[in-house]
């Protein structure tokens, strides 16, 4: 039936079509389509093409038609396909997306596809509307209304853009040996254990591991990193109280940067993190000496992104604690190993954000950004 349809390629389509089966970025129709019109010019029947391809003769069929009747553009490209009419018309669309950013109904805590298909009947003259209709619609709006995300929304004001700035400044400055910076956080770690023995991975088979898990408490993990060098400090502890904190920063002062003037800390506004901590932890002149070598700065609140140390602690539960330990020696022991191996390979946070492209970026959260600066 096909007979009058002979494809005769010119060597720029050839050309074409054969680039674009070497890459194979293309959709899996397109390049099928493809294949067969460089195996229909090469002189292979339908039948030859179909079984070569995989696909029905009726697809080869039309695929040659429509390059000879059209051009290698329609031969390749999708037909529009017909389809049933849209059950709500544009006003009792935009009437969905108004009721599934509303209130759910009383008693309910959230929208679902079944909640808003009998909302919108009853606001409409259909007697009936689909889950599938419902969900088919909100996917178009990008709305996803029985999800939420939980966020820490941020009061930007001139305190927010002075700390933001005050850490970009200091991340943007030349390394200084006498006057380091560091960042410091604390994350607590759940000590879990199996409740029966994991099953190795083989050949073919995943490692599989049961659902159930034991709980044995949590240790706290205090973290610095160093802005201007490949360096990273993790101590475990039991808890995060002020006498840990004080004892850490002790810790950095005489021991991992005994040669420094001034030592400037990044750090979030936790109650323990105040140089009241110092004096409750060691005797007044023990805490003055420790405090004369810090310098503070803080982050705003409800902006730990601007700490770097904070992505060093993501790694770290990627690479290292993504996994049931229960033991608080074996957490150590891996942590310390995971420290080492870090050190050893001089990783670093390529930090690029600045105040420059604050500015630039958050210009419509600055507070009177219209003032000359």
């Amino acid at each position: 039936m096909n007979v009058r349809y002979r494809v005769e390629l010119s060597q720029a389509e050839r050309d074409e079509l054969t680039a674009m089966l070497s890459k194979g970025k293309q959709a899996a129709r397109k390049l099928k389509r493809a294949q067969i019109l460089l195996a229909a010019e090469a002189g292979s029947s339908d039948e030859e093409i179909a079984r070569a391809v995989a696909v029905g003769g009726s697809t080869v069929y039309r695929t040659k038609r429509r390059f000879v009747e059209g051009n290698l553009e329609r031969a390749l490209s999708e037909e529009p396909r017909p389809g049933a009419e849209r059950k709500l018309t544009g006003k009792e669309e935009a009437l969905l997306v108004a009721t599934a950013c509303a209130s759910p109904p009383a008693g309910r805590a959230r929208w679902t596809l079944e909640l808003l298909a009998d909302a919108v009947v009853k606001l409409t003259e259909h007697e009936s509307l689909s889950g599938e209709t419902v969900r088919r619609r909100l996917a178009e709006n990008g709305l996803k209304p029985w999800r939420r995300d939980m966020w820490c929304i941020p009061r930007v004001d001139g305190e927010y853009v002075a700390r933001m700035e005050d850490v970009l400044d200091l991340y943007a400055e030349a390394p200084d040996p006498k006057r380091p910076v560091v960042c410091f956080d604390e994350s607590p770690v759940q000590l879990i254990g199996e409740v029966r023995q994991p099953i190795p991975a083989q050949p073919g088979q995943l490692e599989r591991y049961d659902y159930e898990y034991r709980r044995n408490g949590t240790l706290n993990l205090f973290v610095c990193l160093g802005v201007n060098r490949p360096w990273r400090k993790i101590k475990l502890t039991a808890q995060r109280a002020a006498e840990d904190y004080a004892q850490c920063m002790r810790e950095l002062v005489d021991v991992h940067y005994p040669d420094a003037e001034c030592i400037r800390i990044v750090q979030d506004n936790l109650s323990t993190h105040t140089p009241g901590a110092f004096y409750e932890a060691f005797a007044p002149a023990e805490a003055r000496r420790i405090l004369q070598r810090l310098e503070f700065h803080y982050t705003p609140k409800h902006a730990s992104w601007l700490n770097m140390v904070e992505i060093e602690i993501g790694v770290l539960r990627g690479q290292c604690l993504d996994r049931r330990i229960d033991d608080p020696k074996l957490l150590a022991t891996e942590v310390a190993a995971w420290e080492r191996q870090r050190n050893a390979s001089r990783a670093r946070i390529n930090w690029m954000f600045t105040t420059d492209k604050a500015r630039i970026k958050m210009g419509r959260a600055y507070p009177d950004t219209g003032k000359e600066s």
